[in-house]
């Protein structure tokens, strides 16, 4: 069958000025569906399709042909417009189609019972998760029409075999960012000059979400409504084979699978080997019509991120399909060896991409779901790796969001139920040693049908194969959540439920009228509450130091909402604090006396008040889109807590002294912040603002006049000494030999000095997510060191031999007094991906407690 499709694909190449890597169907007279050009009225590849026309010619095919296509709506993105999956199959698999799904998850043991013998393949096709990657949205047009055409004979015997499932669009948002800027300034016709400004995007450009998250990097964490709205169906399905389309530079050809080192070592043997036949697949057609590809290379299958790993670690063969083109493609684009690289052709390379993968699923269906079905077994029965119980430790509200994490994934946990000791590999400590485990420590199992994405996310240190990878390198979850784990090498008898926390005292009940009210700071939630009090006027104090009240300790950070500083509330202020305190899950404890049994008394001047800190963040050219996207969705999905944006553009003109806190994200600031500029800025804290520098901004900052951040100097003269050859390096080595330098985003343990409003909230460590080789001395006077790196402080991912000498004794956290404001840096970036949720109450420490 496939020889035969490869003769009729070369027949409808040289027929058509549109490259189609599929047989060519002809239009009968009142017979079959419109194609896309005649439905949109423009030949596909000369013009990019707005989102709304592309879910709109789907609607026109599930009309036209109810038999094989269904539309389900599965949400919306942050502004608004509709995320849709497109269900084909034959009619009678369509008429079957949930007692098929149903079927499926019975084969993975999600849901119980036997699963169909006569079942067909699942495949998942998505399209465009980055925005300005736009053609794959272009060529799901053609998929659409060539599998609801029941002229076009070849389709309807795949779909015999298999359900698809195509994702139009991953990402409206950012898709429709890009080609409406397109259409307003593409010339016409449109100019293939790569200097033309049709091929240079404005920031932040479109390959982002809403908040300028890459969506391609939330399949595992989530944390974006598009990304928790699909991989809700996603989970009702759990398909065979997925596939993600997408774009790079425009002087790249194609490429396909084989997937470059490193693979995780839980990628089965079955997925390598049935990645490398669709790979085959699709080599034989792009060898047939001499288009060119590339394999091995730069794409790799280690970290659960993406569009491939995340769906392969839930027992799919994961596939990433890359076309040259991208963002500056335009329609058509100039390329540097002279040749010019069309719309067309690009839609053509993923067309027959997608019809390759279809295929090889189609013609293999059984296998793959023998294999399929072999793989949840044995996830259930026979789980990979030494652990076979993970179990974290933590405060209630602090292991809530990693339960709701937990359970949005389909992963099944319990909770110890009674105090018990093991022995177990301890995250803190880095070695096996005995533990006390707790009744409301929560438990996760191997021996679950998600065993594999268990492991993946939650062993302390993954097996790297190979250090040239495309990604961070650690991940593990107790890491990430900010919470003890331990890994144990036995299963665990877990209780469904969580016991009543009998082993902690109980808070006194509620009065009609205590004299304040105590908050604990220990959680993301925490923050939200005072977020919300501030806004409604209600004064909120914090504990400099910790104290005992009514037989309770209570650490510094402790929120002290006090009836007499809210006299203006009156009989509202208990309604307003109790409201809040129960929408958002926070406990309150009521105390009647602002007399402590130890430590400082309420009224203490230890016990400082909370302002309402009028907060704005940069953004614009200079600024890392996705840093400052971080910071922006941290605000207004998290926090709720008011942000004003400012534009680099016109940043100079803005009267600085209407904000308390400015935060700069990750970024390269020489020109947003020249001199003039930075003077300005100086003064600006020097009269009481609070400046935040992340990461790059940071580094800008260093060895600026008046700023007391430095860096280590290099002694190159005493390294050049002890190697004098060191600079005679292999031009074929020298991406190789320039891991030497980087931080492949690492776990490092930082030991932090809590008593400082920076660290409330914290132990004495706090575990970052390092990217770069931060290289600062130690603050000096007038500053304090928050957070710094020792020696041999590593906890889990790669680092280069250089990188891991500069991370020896160096800052990572600080706060500068400068005048009467107070320059916070953040080597680390707290709000990494939205994921890193250790790191939230950091930085909130910095937004509201930092210079109280």
């Amino acid at each position: 069958m496939f020889r035969p499709f490869l003769r009729l694909l070369g027949a409808a190449v040289l027929a058509s000025g549109l490259l189609m890597a599929v047989p060519a169907v002809a239009q009968s007279a009142g017979g079959g569906p419109q194609s896309p050009e005649q439905f949109l009225g423009y030949r596909l590849g000369s013009r990019f399709t707005f989102h709304a026309d592309v879910l709109r010619y789907a609607a026109y095919l599930a009309q036209q042909y109810p038999d094989r296509l269904r539309i389900v709506p599965y949400g919306k993105t942050y502004e608004g417009r509709p995320l849709e999956v497109v269900q084909v199959a034959s009619a009678r698999n369509l008429a079957r189609l949930d007692d098929i799904r149903h079927s499926n998850l019975r084969r993975t043991g999600v849901e119980s019972g036997t699963p169909a013998i006569d079942q067909p393949a699942i495949v998942w096709l998505s399209y465009n998760v980055h925005g300005n990657e736009a053609v794959s949205s272009e060529a799901v047009l053609q998929v659409l029409y060539d599998f609801a055409n029941p002229q076009n004979a070849d389709a309807q015997a795949l779909l015999d075999k298999v359900v698809l499932l195509l994702d139009p669009c991953v990402n409206p948002d950012g898709r429709e960012r890009y080609v409406q800027w397109y259409q307003r300034v593409a010339a016409g016709p449109t100019n293939a000059s790569p200097l033309s400004w049709e091929h240079r995007e404005p920031w932040p450009g479109g390959r982002y979400n809403h908040y300028y998250f890459d969506l391609n990097r939330d399949w595992a964490w989530q944390t974006q409504r598009e990304s928790q709205q699909r991989i809700a169906l996603y989970n009702q399905w759990l398909p065979q084979v997925h596939a993600d389309f997408h774009e790079m530079g425009p002087e790249a050809p194609y490429y396909f699978s084989p997937a470059a080192k490193p693979f995780h070592e839980d990628i089965t043997t079955y997925q390598r080997s049935f990645q490398n036949r669709i790979g085959d697949y699709n080599r034989q057609t792009f060898d047939k019509n001499g288009w060119l590809y590339f394999t091995r290379e730069t794409y790799d299958l280690f970290a659960p991120s993406y569009g491939d790993t995340w769906p392969s670690f839930n027992g799919a063969i994961g596939m990433t399909y890359e076309q040259g083109g991208g963002g500056r493609g335009g329609v058509r684009i100039i390329k540097a060896d002279g040749d010019t690289l069309t719309l067309s052709q690009r839609i053509a390379h993923h067309h027959a991409a997608s019809w390759a993968t279809i295929r090889a699923a189609a013609d293999h269906q059984s296998e793959l779901l023998k294999e399929f079905g072999r793989y949840y077994a044995d996830a259930r029965q026979k789980p990979r790796g030494q652990y076979k119980s993970f179990v974290v430790s933590g405060s209630p509200e602090r292991l809530a969001p990693l339960a709701e994490y937990l359970q949005r994934q389909q992963i099944e946990f319990g909770y110890v139920g009674e105090r018990r000791k093991t022995s177990a590999y301890n995250y803190t400590s880095g070695r096996r040693e005995s533990v006390a485990l707790q009744p409301t420590d929560l438990v996760v199992s191997m021996y679950q049908p998600k065993s594999t994405l268990v492991k993946v996310l939650f062993e302390p240190q993954s097996a790297l194969e190979d250090s040239l990878t495309y990604d961070i390198t650690a991940w593990s979850l107790p890491y990430a959540y900010g919470l003890q784990g331990y890994a144990l090498t036995s299963t665990l008898k877990a209780a469904r439920s969580a016991p009543a926390a009998t082993m902690v005292k109980a808070a006194p009940a509620a009065t009609a009228a205590p004299y304040a009210y105590l908050a604990r700071w220990n959680s993301l939630r925490d923050a939200r509450l005072l977020a919300a009090l501030l806004q409604r006027q209600v004064r909120v104090r914090v504990a400099y130091q910790a104290f005992e009240a009514d037989g309770r300790q209570f650490q510094p950070g402790t929120l002290i909402i006090n009836r007499g500083n809210n006299e203006g509330l009156g009989r509202r202020f208990d309604d307003i604090v109790r409201t809040m305190a129960d929408s958002i899950g926070t406990e309150l404890t009521p105390v009647q006396t602002g007399f402590v049994s130890t430590g400082s008394d309420l009224g203490s001047s230890n016990v400082h008040g909370v302002g309402r800190p009028n907060v704005a963040v940069l953004a614009g050219n200079g600024v890392d889109a996705t840093a400052f996207g971080e910071v922006w969705h941290f605000f207004e999905q998290q926090l709720g807590y008011p942000l004003t944006v400012l534009g680099t553009d016109y940043f100079a003109s803005v009267p600085l002294t209407k904000f308390d806190v400015i935060i700069l994200p990750d970024g390269s600031y020489a020109e947003a912040l020249p001199e003039r500029q930075l003077d300005v800025l100086k003064a600006w804290v020097r009269g009481g603002g609070r400046l935040i520098a992340m990461e790059g901004a940071m580094s800008y900052l260093a060895g600026k006049k008046d700023f007391a951040l430095k860096a280590k100097g290099a002694d190159t003269t005493r390294a050049r000494r002890a190697d004098p050859y060191r600079l005679l390096r292999r031009y074929g080595s020298a991406e190789r030999e320039s891991l030497q330098e980087l931080v492949q985003g690492s776990v490092y343990s930082v030991q932090l000095d809590n008593t400082h409003p920076l660290a409330f909230g914290y132990g004495n460590t706090y575990y970052a997510l390092v990217r770069s080789p931060l290289n600062y001395q130690f603050l000096g006077e007038g500053s304090w060191n928050v957070g710094v790196l020792k020696k041999g402080q590593a906890a889990a991912g790669f680092t280069g031999s250089q990188a891991r000498r500069k991370l020896n004794d160096t800052v990572v956290l600080g706060v500068q007094e400068m005048g009467r404001g107070q320059v916070v840096y953040l080597g680390d970036n707290p709000l990494f991906r939205g994921f890193w949720h250790a790191g939230k109450l950091l930085f909130s420490n910095a937004v509201f407690f930092v210079g109280q």
